[in-house]
């Protein structure tokens, strides 16, 4: 018989250590988005979403623009 794993929680930052990751993520992608390379509206996107037990770490997030960020969302609740 085979068990379940237990879930694990989480990694989730307090609110200014989540804030210097932020600036991290940004340093790290050059100030650009990169979907577009755009360098205006950047947003951090988590790529495995929070909901889904996405770690608040650096491999897990990328610098987006806010249109291209919005997009990736819109795709991903229509299913696409």
């Amino acid at each position: 018989m085979i068990l379940p794993c237990p879930k694990r929680p989480r990694l989730q930052l307090d609110p200014e250590a989540y804030q210097q990751l932020h600036q991290q993520v940004l340093r790290r992608d050059g100030w650009r988005c990169q979907q577009c390379g755009s360098r205006t509206n950047l947003q951090v996107h988590h790529i495995k979403p929070r909901t889904q037990a996405g770690d608040d770490v650096e491999e897990n997030l990328i610098t987006l623009c806010s249109e291209c960020h919005r997009g990736l969302h819109t795709m991903v609740s229509k299913g696409s």
